[in-house]
């Protein structure tokens, strides 16, 4: 079979799900990626991989070539919209792709400030078929990019107060991508993805002790705190800033919406925080590996078994 689908966001956290679920139900695929050799060492070597850059327009040819369908993750270090996401846009759009579907961020339509609405205004103006994933805060977010605060801690130092969080996993994200990339009626539509409760970090907290079977504490840092502690770990002020503008959303009560999205889309529940904490707390646990591997996600295949019917 032809390749017609295009992913981005590999190998990072919901664009390596969005893999494995393609692969799971057998559809070819191009893996468009910064690094060819630490994709293929992270996703295997029997996949199509090809060196994409949204910064070097040289690789806008092989990446689009024959492509109709594209999934779309916002590089985290590119926040200028028009000068580092536009021409990519453009080329694919010029090469024929006919639908993107663009992981987004709960509430976008009404916070202009982070670069994600500024994407979806970009593929608004374009002409291209969109389908819009707005999606809640990753549970991975907790495995991946706070791990540390966790395993050597103990502790979650996020400043959203007592707000709670309609949590997804991202894998239910990868799910509701791979269905929207091969089945008919999702053009130019917009979903807002969530888990089916909505958690404040105490709760969140509670839970991971729970699991790993010692205390973790949720720390009730002020912004300014967070911003400086951030800086200390030596993440770029650029990076910071809008980690902190969306935690603020967070903070104001802007998370909290749980939708039906999810389960009206896959016609089953979303993986609960629970399944996620057990079937992720090797990640927390000491001298644990950073990654998960797929032996460690049992509850996945059960959960969406129902998929195959």
């Amino acid at each position: 079979m032809e390749t017609h689908i295009l992913v981005t966001g590999a190998p990072g956290n919901v664009g390596t799900e969005v893999v494995h679920e393609l692969q799971r139900i057998g559809v070819p695929f191009r893996v468009g990626v910064h690094n060819v050799k630490t994709a293929s060492e992270r996703l295997g070597n029997n996949l199509e991989i090809t060196h994409f850059d949204f910064l070097k327009p040289e690789t806008y040819s092989a990446t689009f070539k024959g492509i109709e369908r594209m999934f779309l993750v916002r590089p985290p270090a590119l926040s200028n919209v028009q000068r580092d996401i536009a021409p990519a846009i453009e080329a694919a759009v010029k090469a024929g792709v006919k639908q993107i579907v663009f992981l987004s961020i709960q509430g976008v339509e009404n916070n202009r400030v982070v670069p994600h609405y500024k994407i979806e205004q970009l593929l608004l103006g374009s002409g291209v078929n969109y389908t819009f994933l707005r999606a809640s805060f990753f549970m991975q977010n907790l495995s991946t990019t706070h791990r540390n605060e966790i395993h050597d801690h103990d502790e979650i130092a996020l400043p959203v107060s007592h707000a709670r969080t309609s949590f997804i996993d991202a894998r239910d994200i990868a799910a509701v991508a791979a269905w929207v990339l091969t089945e008919a009626g999702h053009t130019n539509q917009k979903y807002t993805l969530t888990g089916a409760e909505a958690l404040d970090y105490d709760q969140v907290a509670s839970k991971l002790s729970a699991t790993l079977h010692r205390t973790i504490r949720y720390t009730h840092p002020s912004i300014i705190t967070f911003i400086r502690r951030q800086l200390a770990l030596g993440q770029k002020l650029s990076y910071t800033l809008i980690m902190t503008a969306l935690y603020t959303i967070t903070r104001f009560g802007n998370a909290k919406t749980v939708t039906q999205d999810v389960e009206r889309l896959l016609g089953r529940p979303p993986i609960g925080f629970d399944q996620f904490a057990e079937d992720y707390r090797n990640s927390w646990q000491p001298d644990a590996a950073l990654d998960i591997a797929p032996e460690m996600q049992p509850s996945l295949r059960r959960a969406t078994s129902t998929l195959d019917k």
